[in-house]
C-alpha cells in the first residue's frame, strides 16, 4: 500500500483517480476529518483477508481443542468446524494438517482456491459419513471376498 494519505477533499479534486488507481493496486489510505483512518482496496483482497481470518481463528480453536485433551472435542469446541466430529482423532488432526496449509497457500498465493477446495471436499466426506453403509465401506477393512468380479456386459440388449 501507498503510504500517501488523501483527505476527504481530495476526492472531490483531481486526486481522486490517484485514490482510486492507489486502492486497484493494493490500498489507499482516506484520513477521516476526525482522525480516523480508512482503507479502500479491492473487494477480493478483502475476502482473502476475511476468509483467512475466519478459517485460522477456527484451525486456532480446534487445533487447541485437540491438543487440551485426550477426550472427543465437543461440538462447541469445534465452533465454525462442527462437521469435524464425524471424523476420528487421527482424521481430525489430518484435516488440520491440511487446513493449516491451505491457509499458507491461499495467503502465498493471494488465492482461496486451496483453502476452499480443502474445505470442501472433507466436508463431502464428513456427509458421505453421516450415512452408515457409506461409513461401513469407507471404514471398514477390505476383504477380499466381499467383492467379485463383474462380468463383461451383454450386447445383446441393443
Amino acid at each position: 500500500m501507498n503510504e500517501a494519505i488523501y483527505l476527504p477533499s481530495d476526492l472531490a479534486s483531481s486526486k481522486r483517480t490517484d485514490f482510486i488507481r492507489e486502492a486497484r493496486e493494493g490500498g489507499a489510505r482516506l484520513r477521516d476529518k476526525d482522525g480516523t483512518s480508512l482503507v479502500m482496496l479491492p473487494e477480493s483482497r478483502l475476502e482473502l483477508l476475511e476468509s483467512l481470518e475466519k478459517w485460522s481463528a477456527a484451525y486456532v480453536q480446534v487445533n487447541h481443542a485437540l491438543h487440551r485433551s485426550a477426550t472427543p472435542p465437543s461440538l462447541s469446541d469445534l465452533g465454525e468446524l462442527g462437521w469435524l466430529r464425524r471424523f476420528d482423532r487421527d482424521d481430525q488432526f489430518e484435516f488440520l494438517q491440511e487446513l493449516h496449509d491451505a491457509l499458507l497457500a491461499a495467503r502465498a498465493d493471494c488465492d482461496l482456491s486451496p483453502l476452499r477446495e480443502c474445505l470442501h471436499e472433507w466436508q463431502v466426506t464428513a456427509r458421505e459419513l453421516e450415512d452408515p453403509l457409506r461409513k461401513r465401506v469407507l471404514l471398514e477393512d477390505f476383504r477380499s471376498e466381499d467383492y467379485v468380479e463383474a462380468a463383461e456386459p451383454d450386447d445383446a440388449g441393443e
